[in-house]
């Protein structure tokens, strides 16, 4: 297992985000699973991310204790804070390195928080304080900003036979 700091073996080589009602049971379910198939020590949250109001303890350990990161970002995730929270803080730690997917959305949006997020990020606004929203938004805006893979431009090479 790869270390990035000598003497330290991370508990996990990645820490999976994404919004669950988008791609829990579809892409993520795969990448998680390929992931695993090569040997890469993956943290997925198996349960609901809505559970309560402050992102879990379990969850900072195991951002802490991750190598990497990849954030699938799709149009419901801002609609989530326990998603904006872990985003927060993985964009935050100047050690994790971060991967996002752009899962059916425009970067520019992401980074611009416009298009499917302008609706979440203005209810935010309103029922959450504004130092939380603005992290938030930073680790959007960080994610946004980082050449990840967009969805958008992948090559589907077999189409269902209804197409």
């Amino acid at each position: 297992a790869r270390s990035l700091t000598s003497g330290h073996r991370f508990q996990w080589d990645i820490f999976l985000s994404f919004r669950g009602e988008d791609t829990r049971h579809n892409f993520t379910e795969k990448l998680h699973n390929e992931l695993v198939r090569n040997g890469v020590r993956t943290f997925i949250d198996n349960e609901n991310l809505d559970r309560g109001k402050e992102i879990s303890p379990s969850l900072l350990t195991a951002i802490e204790d991750s190598a990497a990161s990849i954030v699938v970002i799709s149009k419901n995730y801002a609609s989530s804070k326990w998603c904006l929270e872990e985003l927060a803080k993985l964009s935050e730690s100047k050690r994790i390195l971060l991967l996002p997917v752009f899962y059916e959305v425009d970067p520019s949006d992401v980074r611009r928080q416009k298009g499917p997020f302008e609706k979440d990020f203005r209810e935010h606004e309103e029922l959450v304080e504004a130092e939380k929203v603005y992290r938030w938004r930073e680790g959007m805006k960080k994610a946004g900003n980082i050449s990840g893979w967009d969805s958008r431009l992948w090559y589907v090479s077999i189409l269902p036979h209804s197409l």
